[in-house]
């Protein structure tokens, strides 16, 4: 259940957000380009620091996607997906050092597991992030400002 200061955010958004991931990390995995997974990272830390109302996929759902759909029947705490974009700046991060670096087998490593947690949410909705920051938070950990 959402505090009472944290953000809200359509359900809907984030797995949008996921399926054009997954298209950006199976491209760099087609054509190994460390550049185009820079590229996704700085879209992950926007998504993680300033918040998914921020990113550019969250920009592309709420002014070209979500106008054309029903309202959501319920909103959800921004936290558990703005986690996961976190974890997806990590893994976009050591994939891109791999790729420049010329340790292309961590590359492509670190962008296959992105993808297959981007693919488990743009298909299933099943955020692996989200899933992880509950256990932690479960645990006892401060996960943060506001968590």
């Amino acid at each position: 259940m959402p505090s009472a200061n944290a953000a809200l955010v359509d359900p809907r958004g984030p797995r949008f957000a996921a399926s054009l991931t997954s298209v950006v990390l199976a491209a760099v995995l087609v054509t190994g380009s460390g550049a185009l997974l820079a590229v996704q990272a700085a879209v992950f830390a926007v998504g993680a620091l300033a918040g998914l109302q921020h990113s550019p996929y969250g920009l592309i759902y709420r002014t070209l996607v979500r106008p054309r759909l029903a309202p959501p029947r319920e909103l959800e705490d921004e936290r558990p997906p703005r986690f996961a974009q976190g974890v997806g700046l990590a893994f976009a991060l050591t994939g891109t050092v791999g790729y420049l670096a010329g340790a292309d087998w961590l590359g492509l490593t670190a962008t296959a597991l992105a993808l297959a947690a981007a693919f488990l949410n743009a298909a299933f909705g099943y955020c692996l992030g989200c899933e992880a920051y509950l256990l932690l938070r479960r645990g006892g950990a401060r996960l943060g400002a506001g968590a």
